[in-house]
């Protein structure tokens, strides 16, 4: 059997854009993608802390050091700028394998720079 656990978590990222007219997605700076092991268009689930949202969309890379995260057509209806946000990527696990497999966690400041 494959259980679904959470793989990796950007927590109490910022929102710095949000952009209706683009094609959909959730911008988000490649540096931090990176460290969180997101790769470019991977699927991804967001809570927003200030209006109880929750959706999922893909992952595309911004500019590495730009500290942005940018809601992207549809979603930018779930957000706006300066709200707080948790992304989350999960993956699928054996049995077996999950006592061993620790999620990547990276938490925010209010500058979107990780702690």
């Amino acid at each position: 059997m494959l259980r679904c656990f959470l793989r990796s978590k950007i927590h109490m990222a910022t929102v710095t854009e949000s952009n209706l007219l683009y094609e959909g997605s959730i911008t988000i700076d490649s540096d931090i993608m990176k460290m969180a092991d997101i790769l470019p268009f991977e699927q991804v689930q967001i809570s927003n802390l200030n209006n109880g949202e929750r959706f999922e969309t893909y992952a595309i890379p911004g500019k590495p050091g730009s500290r942005e995260f940018c809601l992207n057509g549809p979603t930018a209806r779930k957000g706006a700028v300066g709200d707080k946000i948790i992304i989350f990527a999960y993956c699928y696990l054996k049995d077996v394998e999950t006592s061993k497999f620790p999620p990547i966690i990276i938490k925010m400041d209010d500058q979107n720079n990780p702690k």
